[in-house]
């Protein structure tokens, strides 16, 4: 049929305004038709919510929306999905004989997997990325084919690709075997990509080299990864570069050692060793949570660290985390003559991977009342999870941490206002905790999942009401809804901090949650004298005390507020006449509750302020002879050059006063 054959169609665009083409026209005829400038800048486009190549052939009426470097989240996904191509054909061109194998879209980057028998160094990722300049330069051009499967696997079987091949054979029959060139180089793909290289720009950079096994898999074969950042302009990749930078900087781990806040070593694999300084951190942002816990109605609990595995299986927890849990056997004898049994006839034990099920045994002695409800239970719980070795990062990721957890019982009619309230005791939390920005986000129900489409119509529907309901469920609170992502057993609303350096920590959650009532049989008494399911509300601020800890570290590079300080101030002196004075000044300083150092040596007072700097102690107290004399004191903040001095009684209240957590320095000015 020709062209002029071809039924009309209605394409409608974002504005609402529709337009009339062929069939066979592409979203690139249809930028073309709008405008010059958008036919330049397009770069793909979205036809009824679908991604596709810009020579797209659009077939039927659609909804189209054409993609530019404006859409953001759209725009970079398709420029790093273009810059791994790139990066894989500069890899086969500067070093052939090396196969290809995946290579997805990361946060902020990508990475490509080679094969490849002589390893990768860092000496070749600046001539890789010449090449990948190059290609930009010469703006091949990207093109979408369709191949019959069989004659695919013999393709790439045949230029020695056998990765390829064999992801070509794990295809759903119904899937097409697309392949794209770029120039004459071509690589199994779904798309879409954009339409040259040149549209990519040459906002990227190469940064890392890793191991990897294949499909993840540590019994497959052993390949390179190299990772890569690409960005729409060069402004956003300096900036990106500058933030990696002061991360490293920033890093908790380089910092945790400095300041001698703790270790970790191979003995207790993912574990952490907290020494005195760093569980000062831990000690004063327990005591701050739990009182923030007491103000709010809830009650503290402690749960058994180790439950017999068949209330794992009747929670559900023993299908879904089994892989992950820390289980041992339960030898229990046979006889008094027989001795204890051996393991395979034992029963099974595990370590606790989270508080729910503990929870629900608390609330299940006894009667619970209509009356009794909300009933707000905390534990700062001590679980263990098997974390993959490759997975543990520091404190951030770890086999055995703290969460500071808590589960709400109520009433259906209770579900909206409970979370309301958590949303506004979250939100002073953070604040108090120098994050004054975060983004709410509502994680929808998973593929895989417990409970009748109706429970999670309902849940997910009460955590948005209850979100609207404070107000923040706008774009300027990053409000999304996140298909598939919730748990197995509940909708959840995620809440993402943002650090001083940009980056965001996904940290607080609520979960709404009918399932486990059900399954662990928790109960109370109606205003009717029936029986009733309580609704359960997994909720958490922090997330765990060690990863929380390590993003404090981070976003404030080490320098606490002074309640978190570990050492909250140092008194030293310049001449050694003025050690008695000293010494009177930190015992005051104790006894107002703050916690003082002192430093005597017989140093320059410069090589101590310098001292003191680096292990960012928050204020420096220094007495000479003329300060012992008349009984003042000069008082020198970290980072600050200009120093004051006062009487030591005024400078003993008014460090007192900084030193007071947010919370009862609020409760004292009220």
């Amino acid at each position: 049929m020709s062209a002029a054959a071809q039924p009309e169609i209605r394409i409608t665009l974002p504005d609402g305004s529709v337009r009339t083409t062929t069939a066979g026209s592409t979203g690139a005829d249809i930028a073309a038709a709008i405008g010059p400038g958008l036919a330049k800048a397009a770069l793909a486009v979205e036809v009824d919510g679908r991604m596709r190549d810009l020579d797209w052939p659009l077939k039927d009426d659609a909804k189209l929306r054409i993609i530019t470097r404006k859409d953001e989240a759209e725009a970079l996904d398709l420029i790093r999905h273009d810059t791994a191509h790139l990066m894989a054909q500069a890899v086969q061109e500067l070093y052939p004989g090396t196969q290809v194998t995946i290579g997805p879209n990361i946060e902020d980057g990508f990475f490509y997997d080679f094969v490849r028998d002589e390893p990768f160094t860092s000496d070749d990722l600046p001539k890789i990325e010449a090449r990948m300049h190059e290609l930009v330069k010469a703006n091949l051009a990207t093109k979408r084919t369709v191949w019959p499967r069989e004659e695919a696997i013999r393709h790439f079987e045949g230029i020695g690709e056998k990765y390829k091949a064999e992801i070509i054979r794990d295809l759903p029959p119904s899937e097409d075997i697309s392949v794209y060139y770029h120039g004459n180089w071509h690589d199994l793909c779904r798309g879409p990509h954009l339409p040259s290289t040149g549209a990519i720009g040459n906002a990227f950079k190469l940064t890392k080299i890793s191991g990897a096994y294949w499909r993840g898999d540590a019994k497959n074969a052993q390949l390179q990864r190299i990772y890569g950042t690409a960005w729409r302009d060069e402004k956003e990749l300096k900036a990106y570069l500058t933030r990696i930078e002061e991360a490293e900087k920033r890093d908790h781990r380089k910092i945790g050692k400095e300041m001698d806040l703790f270790h970790l070593q191979s003995e207790a694999h993912g574990s952490v060793f907290w020494h005195p300084n760093g569980f000062v951190i831990w000690r004063a942002l327990e005591a701050y949570m739990r009182r923030r816990l007491d103000a709010a109605g809830y009650n503290e609990v402690k749960t058994p660290q180790v439950m017999d595995a068949r209330q794992w299986e009747q929670s559900g927890h023993w299908g879904k985390y089994r892989e992950n849990m820390f289980v041992i056997p339960d030898e229990i004898p046979n006889t008094e003559d027989e001795g204890p049994l051996v393991s395979n006839d034992a029963s099974w034990m595990a370590l606790k991977p989270m508080n729910c099920p503990g929870h629900i045994l608390i609330f299940r002695q006894g009667i619970k009342s209509y009356r009794d409800l909300p009933i707000r239970m905390a534990e700062f719980g001590c679980c263990h999870r098997n974390e993959p070795h490759g997975a543990l990062h520091g404190i951030m990721r770890v086999r055995q941490f703290t969460q500071d957890d808590a589960h709400i019982f109520c009433r259906e009619d209770q579900i909206i206002d409970e979370v309301t309230k958590f949303c506004d005791l979250l939100d002073t939390i953070y604040k108090d905790l120098g994050f004054d920005k975060y983004a709410i986000k509502l994680a929808l129900r998973p593929e895989k999942r417990f409970g009748t489409e109706e429970m999670w119509d309902q849940a997910e529907g009460e955590l948005r009401e209850a979100v609207a309901k404070t107000g923040r469920n706008g774009a300027e609170w990053g409000w999304e809804e996140l298909k598939g992502e919730g748990a197995f057993y509940a909708p959840k609303l995620e809440f993402h901090l943002t650090d001083a350096i940009g980056r965001t920590w996904q940290v607080g959650t609520i979960q709404s949650d009918r399932v486990l009532p059900e399954r662990l049989d928790a109960t109370y008494v109606g205003e009717d004298g029936n029986r009733h399911r309580p609704v359960m509300l997994h909720r958490a601020i922090l997330g765990t005390y060690e990863r929380f800890i390590g993003i404090l570290i981070e976003h404030y590079a080490g320098k606490f507020p002074m309640w978190l300080a570990p050492v909250q101030a140092v008194v030293t002196t310049i001449v050694s006449d003025a050690d008695d004075y000293a010494k009177t000044l930190q015992g005051k300083l104790r006894s107002a509750g703050l916690r003082a150092d002192i430093d005597l040596r017989n140093e320059k007072i410069n090589y101590k302020v310098r001292e003191h700097s680096l292990a960012k102690v928050p204020v420096m107290l220094i007495a000479g002879r003329r300060e012992a004399e008349e009984g003042r004191i000069t008082i020198r903040r970290l980072g600050v050059e200009k120093q004051e001095t006062m009487t030591l009684d005024d400078a003993i209240e008014m460090l007192r006063q900084e030193a007071l957590p947010p919370d009862l320095k609020a409760a004292q000015s009220h």
